[in-house]
């Protein structure tokens, strides 16, 4: 994917270039109040948006114009936006626990709002073969729709304990995967509505987001214990993010990172023009994933510890670095360096590309061209 596209509580939508971390003109503005969806359509020429001003735009991606008149229907805010594979419809869910299908040309609802859900709608999206729905809720329900009719397909999902944050179907169309409060994962068949294994475990606060991969083969999932985990469609099993992953998420941080571990540059840094929270953020176009490492044992974004052999944070000669609270940099007990609080996170994440490039939560990248240690330090003298 070369683009990627955030939306905020200070009611912008910015794209982004997804290798450099640099915006590409300027915010797209129009929405009175936060942000809190926004989707490409599948070839990447348009984007919706969805906001707490109760309205869903359409942009063209290219120039940043508004397309048309906001669609507007809903009675609160709406929480989730999502365009059919062909780009012809949109779907909203919103706070007022209603859906609703759009004729993404028009602007016009297409039929009834689609009712069932007793609380709050979080999240919603189109099947990859664009006859079906899937939606979740407060209620703690998972719901599966007519994408014609708007008629319900069989009884609510039912299984999670706490409100269901997110839904996603598989690409191809077979099973939905759906994250909760409850702090699990869990899997459907999407024909059946019954569960597919027991939940997936391993995250220790509410599950914020779930994906499948463009193979179907991994799900990624992230909470708000500050982890994502990358899962086995399969077996289930946990593991981390590895090489060629790009995984994009947003926190609460006025950043967007995305995480990937062919980027090997420093970035140039830059003022953010969003103040506010970062509600939102999706990626076009994710690549196929990687064969994943089998662990049960989440990678912690901000607290892991310990770098593998590597050159940017490993002085030349010096293997298995590891960063103490304090700040020491050491090897086999060896004190080689400090780094400061600011640079420590981006010391131990300096594969993620971070937006805005000047945030504290930015990569960091050593020089050890001059470095000198132990009775060498005398050599720095000039």
């Amino acid at each position: 994917g070369r683009r990627i596209v955030s939306g905020s509580a200070d009611k912008t939508i910015r794209v982004w270039d997804a290798e450099t971390g640099q915006p590409l003109g300027e915010p797209l503005r129009g929405h009175t109040e936060s942000v809190y969806s926004i989707s490409f359509s599948p070839g990447g020429r348009r984007i919706v948006s969805g906001s707490a001003d109760k309205t869903i735009r359409v942009w063209d991606a290219e120039t940043g114009q508004p397309l048309g008149e906001p669609l507007q229907g809903h009675s609160w805010g709406v929480l989730s936006v999502s365009l059919s594979p062909d780009g012809r419809r949109i779907v909203s869910g919103s706070l007022d626990t209603t859906i609703q299908v759009w004729d993404a040309e028009t602007g016009q609802p297409l039929g009834e709002p689609l009712r069932g859900h007793t609380q709050v709608v979080y999240s919603v999206s189109f099947s990859p073969d664009g006859r079906r729905i899937v939606s979740s809720s407060y209620d703690r329900t998972v719901r599966v729709w007519d994408a014609e009719t708007g008629q319900p397909l069989g009884e609510p999902l039912r299984g999670h304990t706490a409100s269901v944050n997110s839904v996603s179907f598989s690409p191809d169309s077979r099973w939905i995967v759906s994250g909760s409060d409850d702090k699990t994962i869990r899997l459907w068949d999407a024909e059946t509505g019954q569960p597919l294994r027991e939940p997936l475990r391993g995250h220790t606060q509410s599950v914020l987001s779930v994906s499948f991969s463009s193979d179907g083969r991994r799900i990624v999932s992230s909470s708000d214990d500050r982890t994502i985990q990358l899962w086995d469609a399969e077996t289930g099993y946990a593991g981390y993010v590895g090489d060629n992953h790009r995984v994009v998420f947003g926190l609460n941080t006025d950043t967007i990172q995305l995480w990937n571990a062919g980027i090997r540059h420093t970035l140039e840094e830059q003022s953010h023009p969003n103040t506010h929270t970062v509600s939102t953020t999706t990626l076009n176009n994710v690549p196929d994933q990687v064969p994943l490492p089998q662990s049960n044992e989440p990678p912690n974004l901000i607290h892991s510890l310990h770098f593998p052999p590597g050159p940017h944070f490993a002085p030349p000669g010096f293997d298995d670095c590891e960063l103490s609270e304090d700040g020491w940099v050491s090897s086999s007990d060896r004190l080689l360096y400090w780094v400061p609080p600011n640079n420590r996170h981006g010391l131990q994440s300096s594969h993620i590309l971070t937006i805005p490039t000047n945030s504290h939560l930015r990569s960091t990248w050593i020089d050890f061209s001059h470095f000198c240690c132990g009775t060498d330090w005398t050599k720095c003298r000039k």
